[in-house]
């Protein structure tokens, strides 16, 4: 009886100190909520802001495409979205692209084709730890999704750089971000005011790359969303149109069914709405 007293405060202080470090450590892991600003693609009725994608993608492939992949965008999917097919083609030229087997079993380089998705800085995951101190860049092409706060998270994880508080302590080859989860992140700061300049006059600050970035990202993540929008819109639309007239039709046929009146006469033969007598026929 004794042992067993035993072993269950034993197990039972396991499970309490077990209990109490996950609360330590998801309370480690807790990030500061990011504000909510108001993009101008949030609602149903809204759509992308295509000079802020072009833009974006300029932040993108001059200073993210550094360490972050883009695999499931394509040339092509810039096409009609930010740039002419004549421009998309141009991007993707400027580029070499493994090919191959050719005739004799060789893989070659050629340009890039508008077919062609976005290339990868590393060429394998192990690669990627080595240039980054052993952490890993994620894929960022569906990262506005895959983040619980969307747009607004990347921005503000983007901006929110600063010094640590008194106390925390930052080892080397991290850096202070409130918005990332353990406060703690390996990417460096990016961005810097006048790093880059767009064709469109647009001064490149901080605040206005990262607004650009994070815009070309939620587009990366969901590419066709001005289109099922458009479509969304006119089905409502067409649904409405359809549902008047299908509630009107049914209301003229039931109406005189709805509103028949059937007496009986003192034989207790039926008698119709306009007074005549349902006699059965004679035989």
């Amino acid at each position: 009886m004794l042992l067993a007293k035993i072993v269950a405060g034993t197990v039972a202080s396991a499970a309490g100190a077990a209990f109490g470090y996950t609360q330590e450590k998801a309370k480690a892991d807790e990030a500061l909520p990011p504000p909510k600003y108001p993009w101008s693609h949030r609602y149903p009725w809204q759509g992308y802001d295509h000079a802020s994608i072009r833009r974006g993608y300029k932040v993108y492939s001059q200073v993210c495409s550094a360490c972050h992949s883009l695999d499931l965008i394509a040339y092509r999917n810039l096409v009609g979205t930010c740039y002419t097919e004549e421009e998309a083609k141009e991007l993707a030229a400027e580029r070499d692209f493994v090919d191959g087997p050719d005739e004799q079993g060789e893989m070659f380089e050629r340009p890039g084709k508008l077919t062609d998705h976005m290339p990868r800085p590393y060429a394998n995951e192990n690669a990627a730890r080595f240039a980054n101190n052993r952490a890993l860049p994620p894929d960022l092409s569906l990262m506005v999704k895959a983040r619980e706060h969307h747009e607004d998270y990347v921005f503000a994880l983007l901006l929110g750089y600063k010094e640590p508080p008194a106390g925390v302590v930052v080892r080397e080859g991290l850096y202070y971000n409130p918005y990332f989860p353990g406060a703690k992140i390996a990417m460096p700061m990016a961005l810097s005011d006048g790093q880059l300049e767009f064709e469109d006059g647009t001064y490149g600050s901080i605040s206005q790359m990262a607004k650009d970035v994070s815009t070309f990202l939620a587009w990366t993540s969901e590419p066709f969303q001005d289109t099922l929008r458009k479509m969304g819109i006119k089905s409502v639309f067409l649904l409405l149109v359809m549902s008047s007239t299908t509630f009107y039709y049914k209301r003229k046929v039931w109406s005189t069914v709805k509103t028949r009146v059937v007496q009986f006469t003192k034989d207790h033969i039926p008698i119709n709405y306009v007074g005549e007598l349902n006699r059965p026929p004679k035989v």
